[in-house]
């Protein structure tokens, strides 16, 4: 059997990271249970201003550190081109490709792509958190199987607000989930994730986030005394005891990734059904 190529975008800017390493876990993981070979290549966008061509059949584009706003830095153009590119090749071609994007990747391409503001959070949004289903969330396939309210690992200083609807309604894209709702807050709720096109699924959370692994690395004496000095004692307590319980962040990740790959797989007539 051909082996499937996919590329990994990685945005961390060589930014020590769990990303990569549960997108791999995700990937190794994906090949054994579907019983489909996978080839993957790794570039590094924003230290190497590398990008991958169309030749592959399956792109992750991952989270990173710093501001998704316009950097002035060589990679932007070359990462907005390969997007652009790749929705082109999707609407003039039957053989879609299929991309993620996520957290960092997400905001990037909200603001390229004029979906809604992309701006600074009045304050960092970290920790073990819930977000809630749209009735488009609730319809949407890659999200069927996770709970409402779910709950993921939310790490940023940016959000996506005031959306643009006939933008959305132009590209066909859906907002699949909203961040908690805050009553006594007067701001508007950010947004978790859209389904830009039938191919293209973006989310502003970490759905690769490893349950378990999360919580061993939480577990450490210097990440514990890093986010105790940040946030708290009580935030830390939180955190730990949601990264313990099997309901949420490791149910997350069992279900968003497997079910984008599995559904790409079958898209591409690699599997049997979606």
């Amino acid at each position: 059997m051909e082996a499937i190529r996919i590329a990994i975008l990685d945005m961390y800017n060589n930014a020590p990271n769990e990303g990569m390493r549960c997108i791999r876990q995700l990937l190794s993981r994906g090949s054994v249970e579907n019983g489909v070979p996978f080839a993957v290549d790794t570039f590094n966008v924003r230290a190497n201003n590398e990008v991958p061509g169309l030749d592959y059949d399956l792109y992750i584009s991952s989270g990173g550190p710093g501001s998704p706003l316009e950097s002035g830095e060589a990679w932007e153009p070359r990462y907005f081109a390969f997007i652009d590119a790749l929705l082109a090749h999707n609407q003039a071609h039957e053989q879609k490709k299929h991309l993620l994007l996520i957290c960092h990747s997400f905001q990037l391409v909200s603001r390229h792509l004029g979906v809604g503001e992309i701006s600074r959070r009045k304050s960092t949004s970290f920790g073990v958190l819930p977000v809630h289903l749209t009735p488009a969330g609730l319809d949407e396939p890659v999200l069927h199987g996770l709970p409402e309210p779910f709950y993921i690992v939310d790490s940023r200083d940016y959000q996506l607000t005031n959306l643009n609807a006939s933008r959305l309604e132009e590209l066909g894209a859906e907002v699949l989930c909203l961040e908690k709702d805050r009553p006594h807050v007067p701001l508007p709720r950010a947004i978790m994730a859209i389904r830009f096109t039938p191919e293209v699924l973006g989310t502003q959370f970490h759905p690769e986030a490893d349950g378990e692994g999360m919580l061993r690395y939480m577990l450490t004496d210097e990440r514990k005394q890093q986010v105790v000095t940040t946030y708290g004692e009580e935030k830390y307590e939180e955190m730990v005891h949601l990264l313990a319980d099997p309901n949420t962040i490791e149910r997350t990740e069992s279900v968003i990734v497997p079910t984008f790959l599995r559904r790409a797989l079958a898209h591409m007539g690699q599997l049997t059904a979606a």
